[in-house]
């Protein structure tokens, strides 16, 4: 598992920051976009084996941008997991909907997340 590509789609600097070190501590290698744009064009230049996407971003949001990673037989079939600080009744199902394999509440719990990444990479190796 160390060493395998996590892309984190988040436009708060500190969840992004704090995203990234608790990737590179555990060995993985943090690929950061700051927009939902730059995260799809980063999914399909990298490949990740993993993303994190914040479902909240400044013009096209997290949902749509996984509904676009889907439709894309390059990048479809790697697990998506939402984001979001602003958890509504409703948003987890509109995450799945939307394409999104799991999805996690901000702020980050560590061993939450640790689990979470962990486990979605375990999934894809089996």
């Amino acid at each position: 598992m160390a060493g395998e590509k996590i892309l984190i789609v988040e436009d708060n600097r500190m969840n992004m920051e704090l995203a990234n070190d608790l990737l590179e501590i555990a060995g993985f290698t943090a690929l950061q976009a700051d927009t939902a744009e730059k995260g799809v064009s980063l999914a399909r230049e990298q490949l990740p084996n993993l993303i994190l996407m914040d479902i909240s971003l400044p013009g096209m949001d997290g949902l749509e941008a996984a509904k676009l990673i889907r439709g894309d037989e390059r990048t479809r079939d790697i697990p998506i997991v939402a984001m979001t600080a602003h958890a509504m009744k409703g948003d987890e199902e509109k995450a799945t909907l939307a394409g999104c394999n799991g999805y996690i509440t901000k702020p980050l719990d560590i061993k939450l997340f640790s689990n979470i990444v962990k486990g979605f990479l375990n999934k894809k190796d089996r």
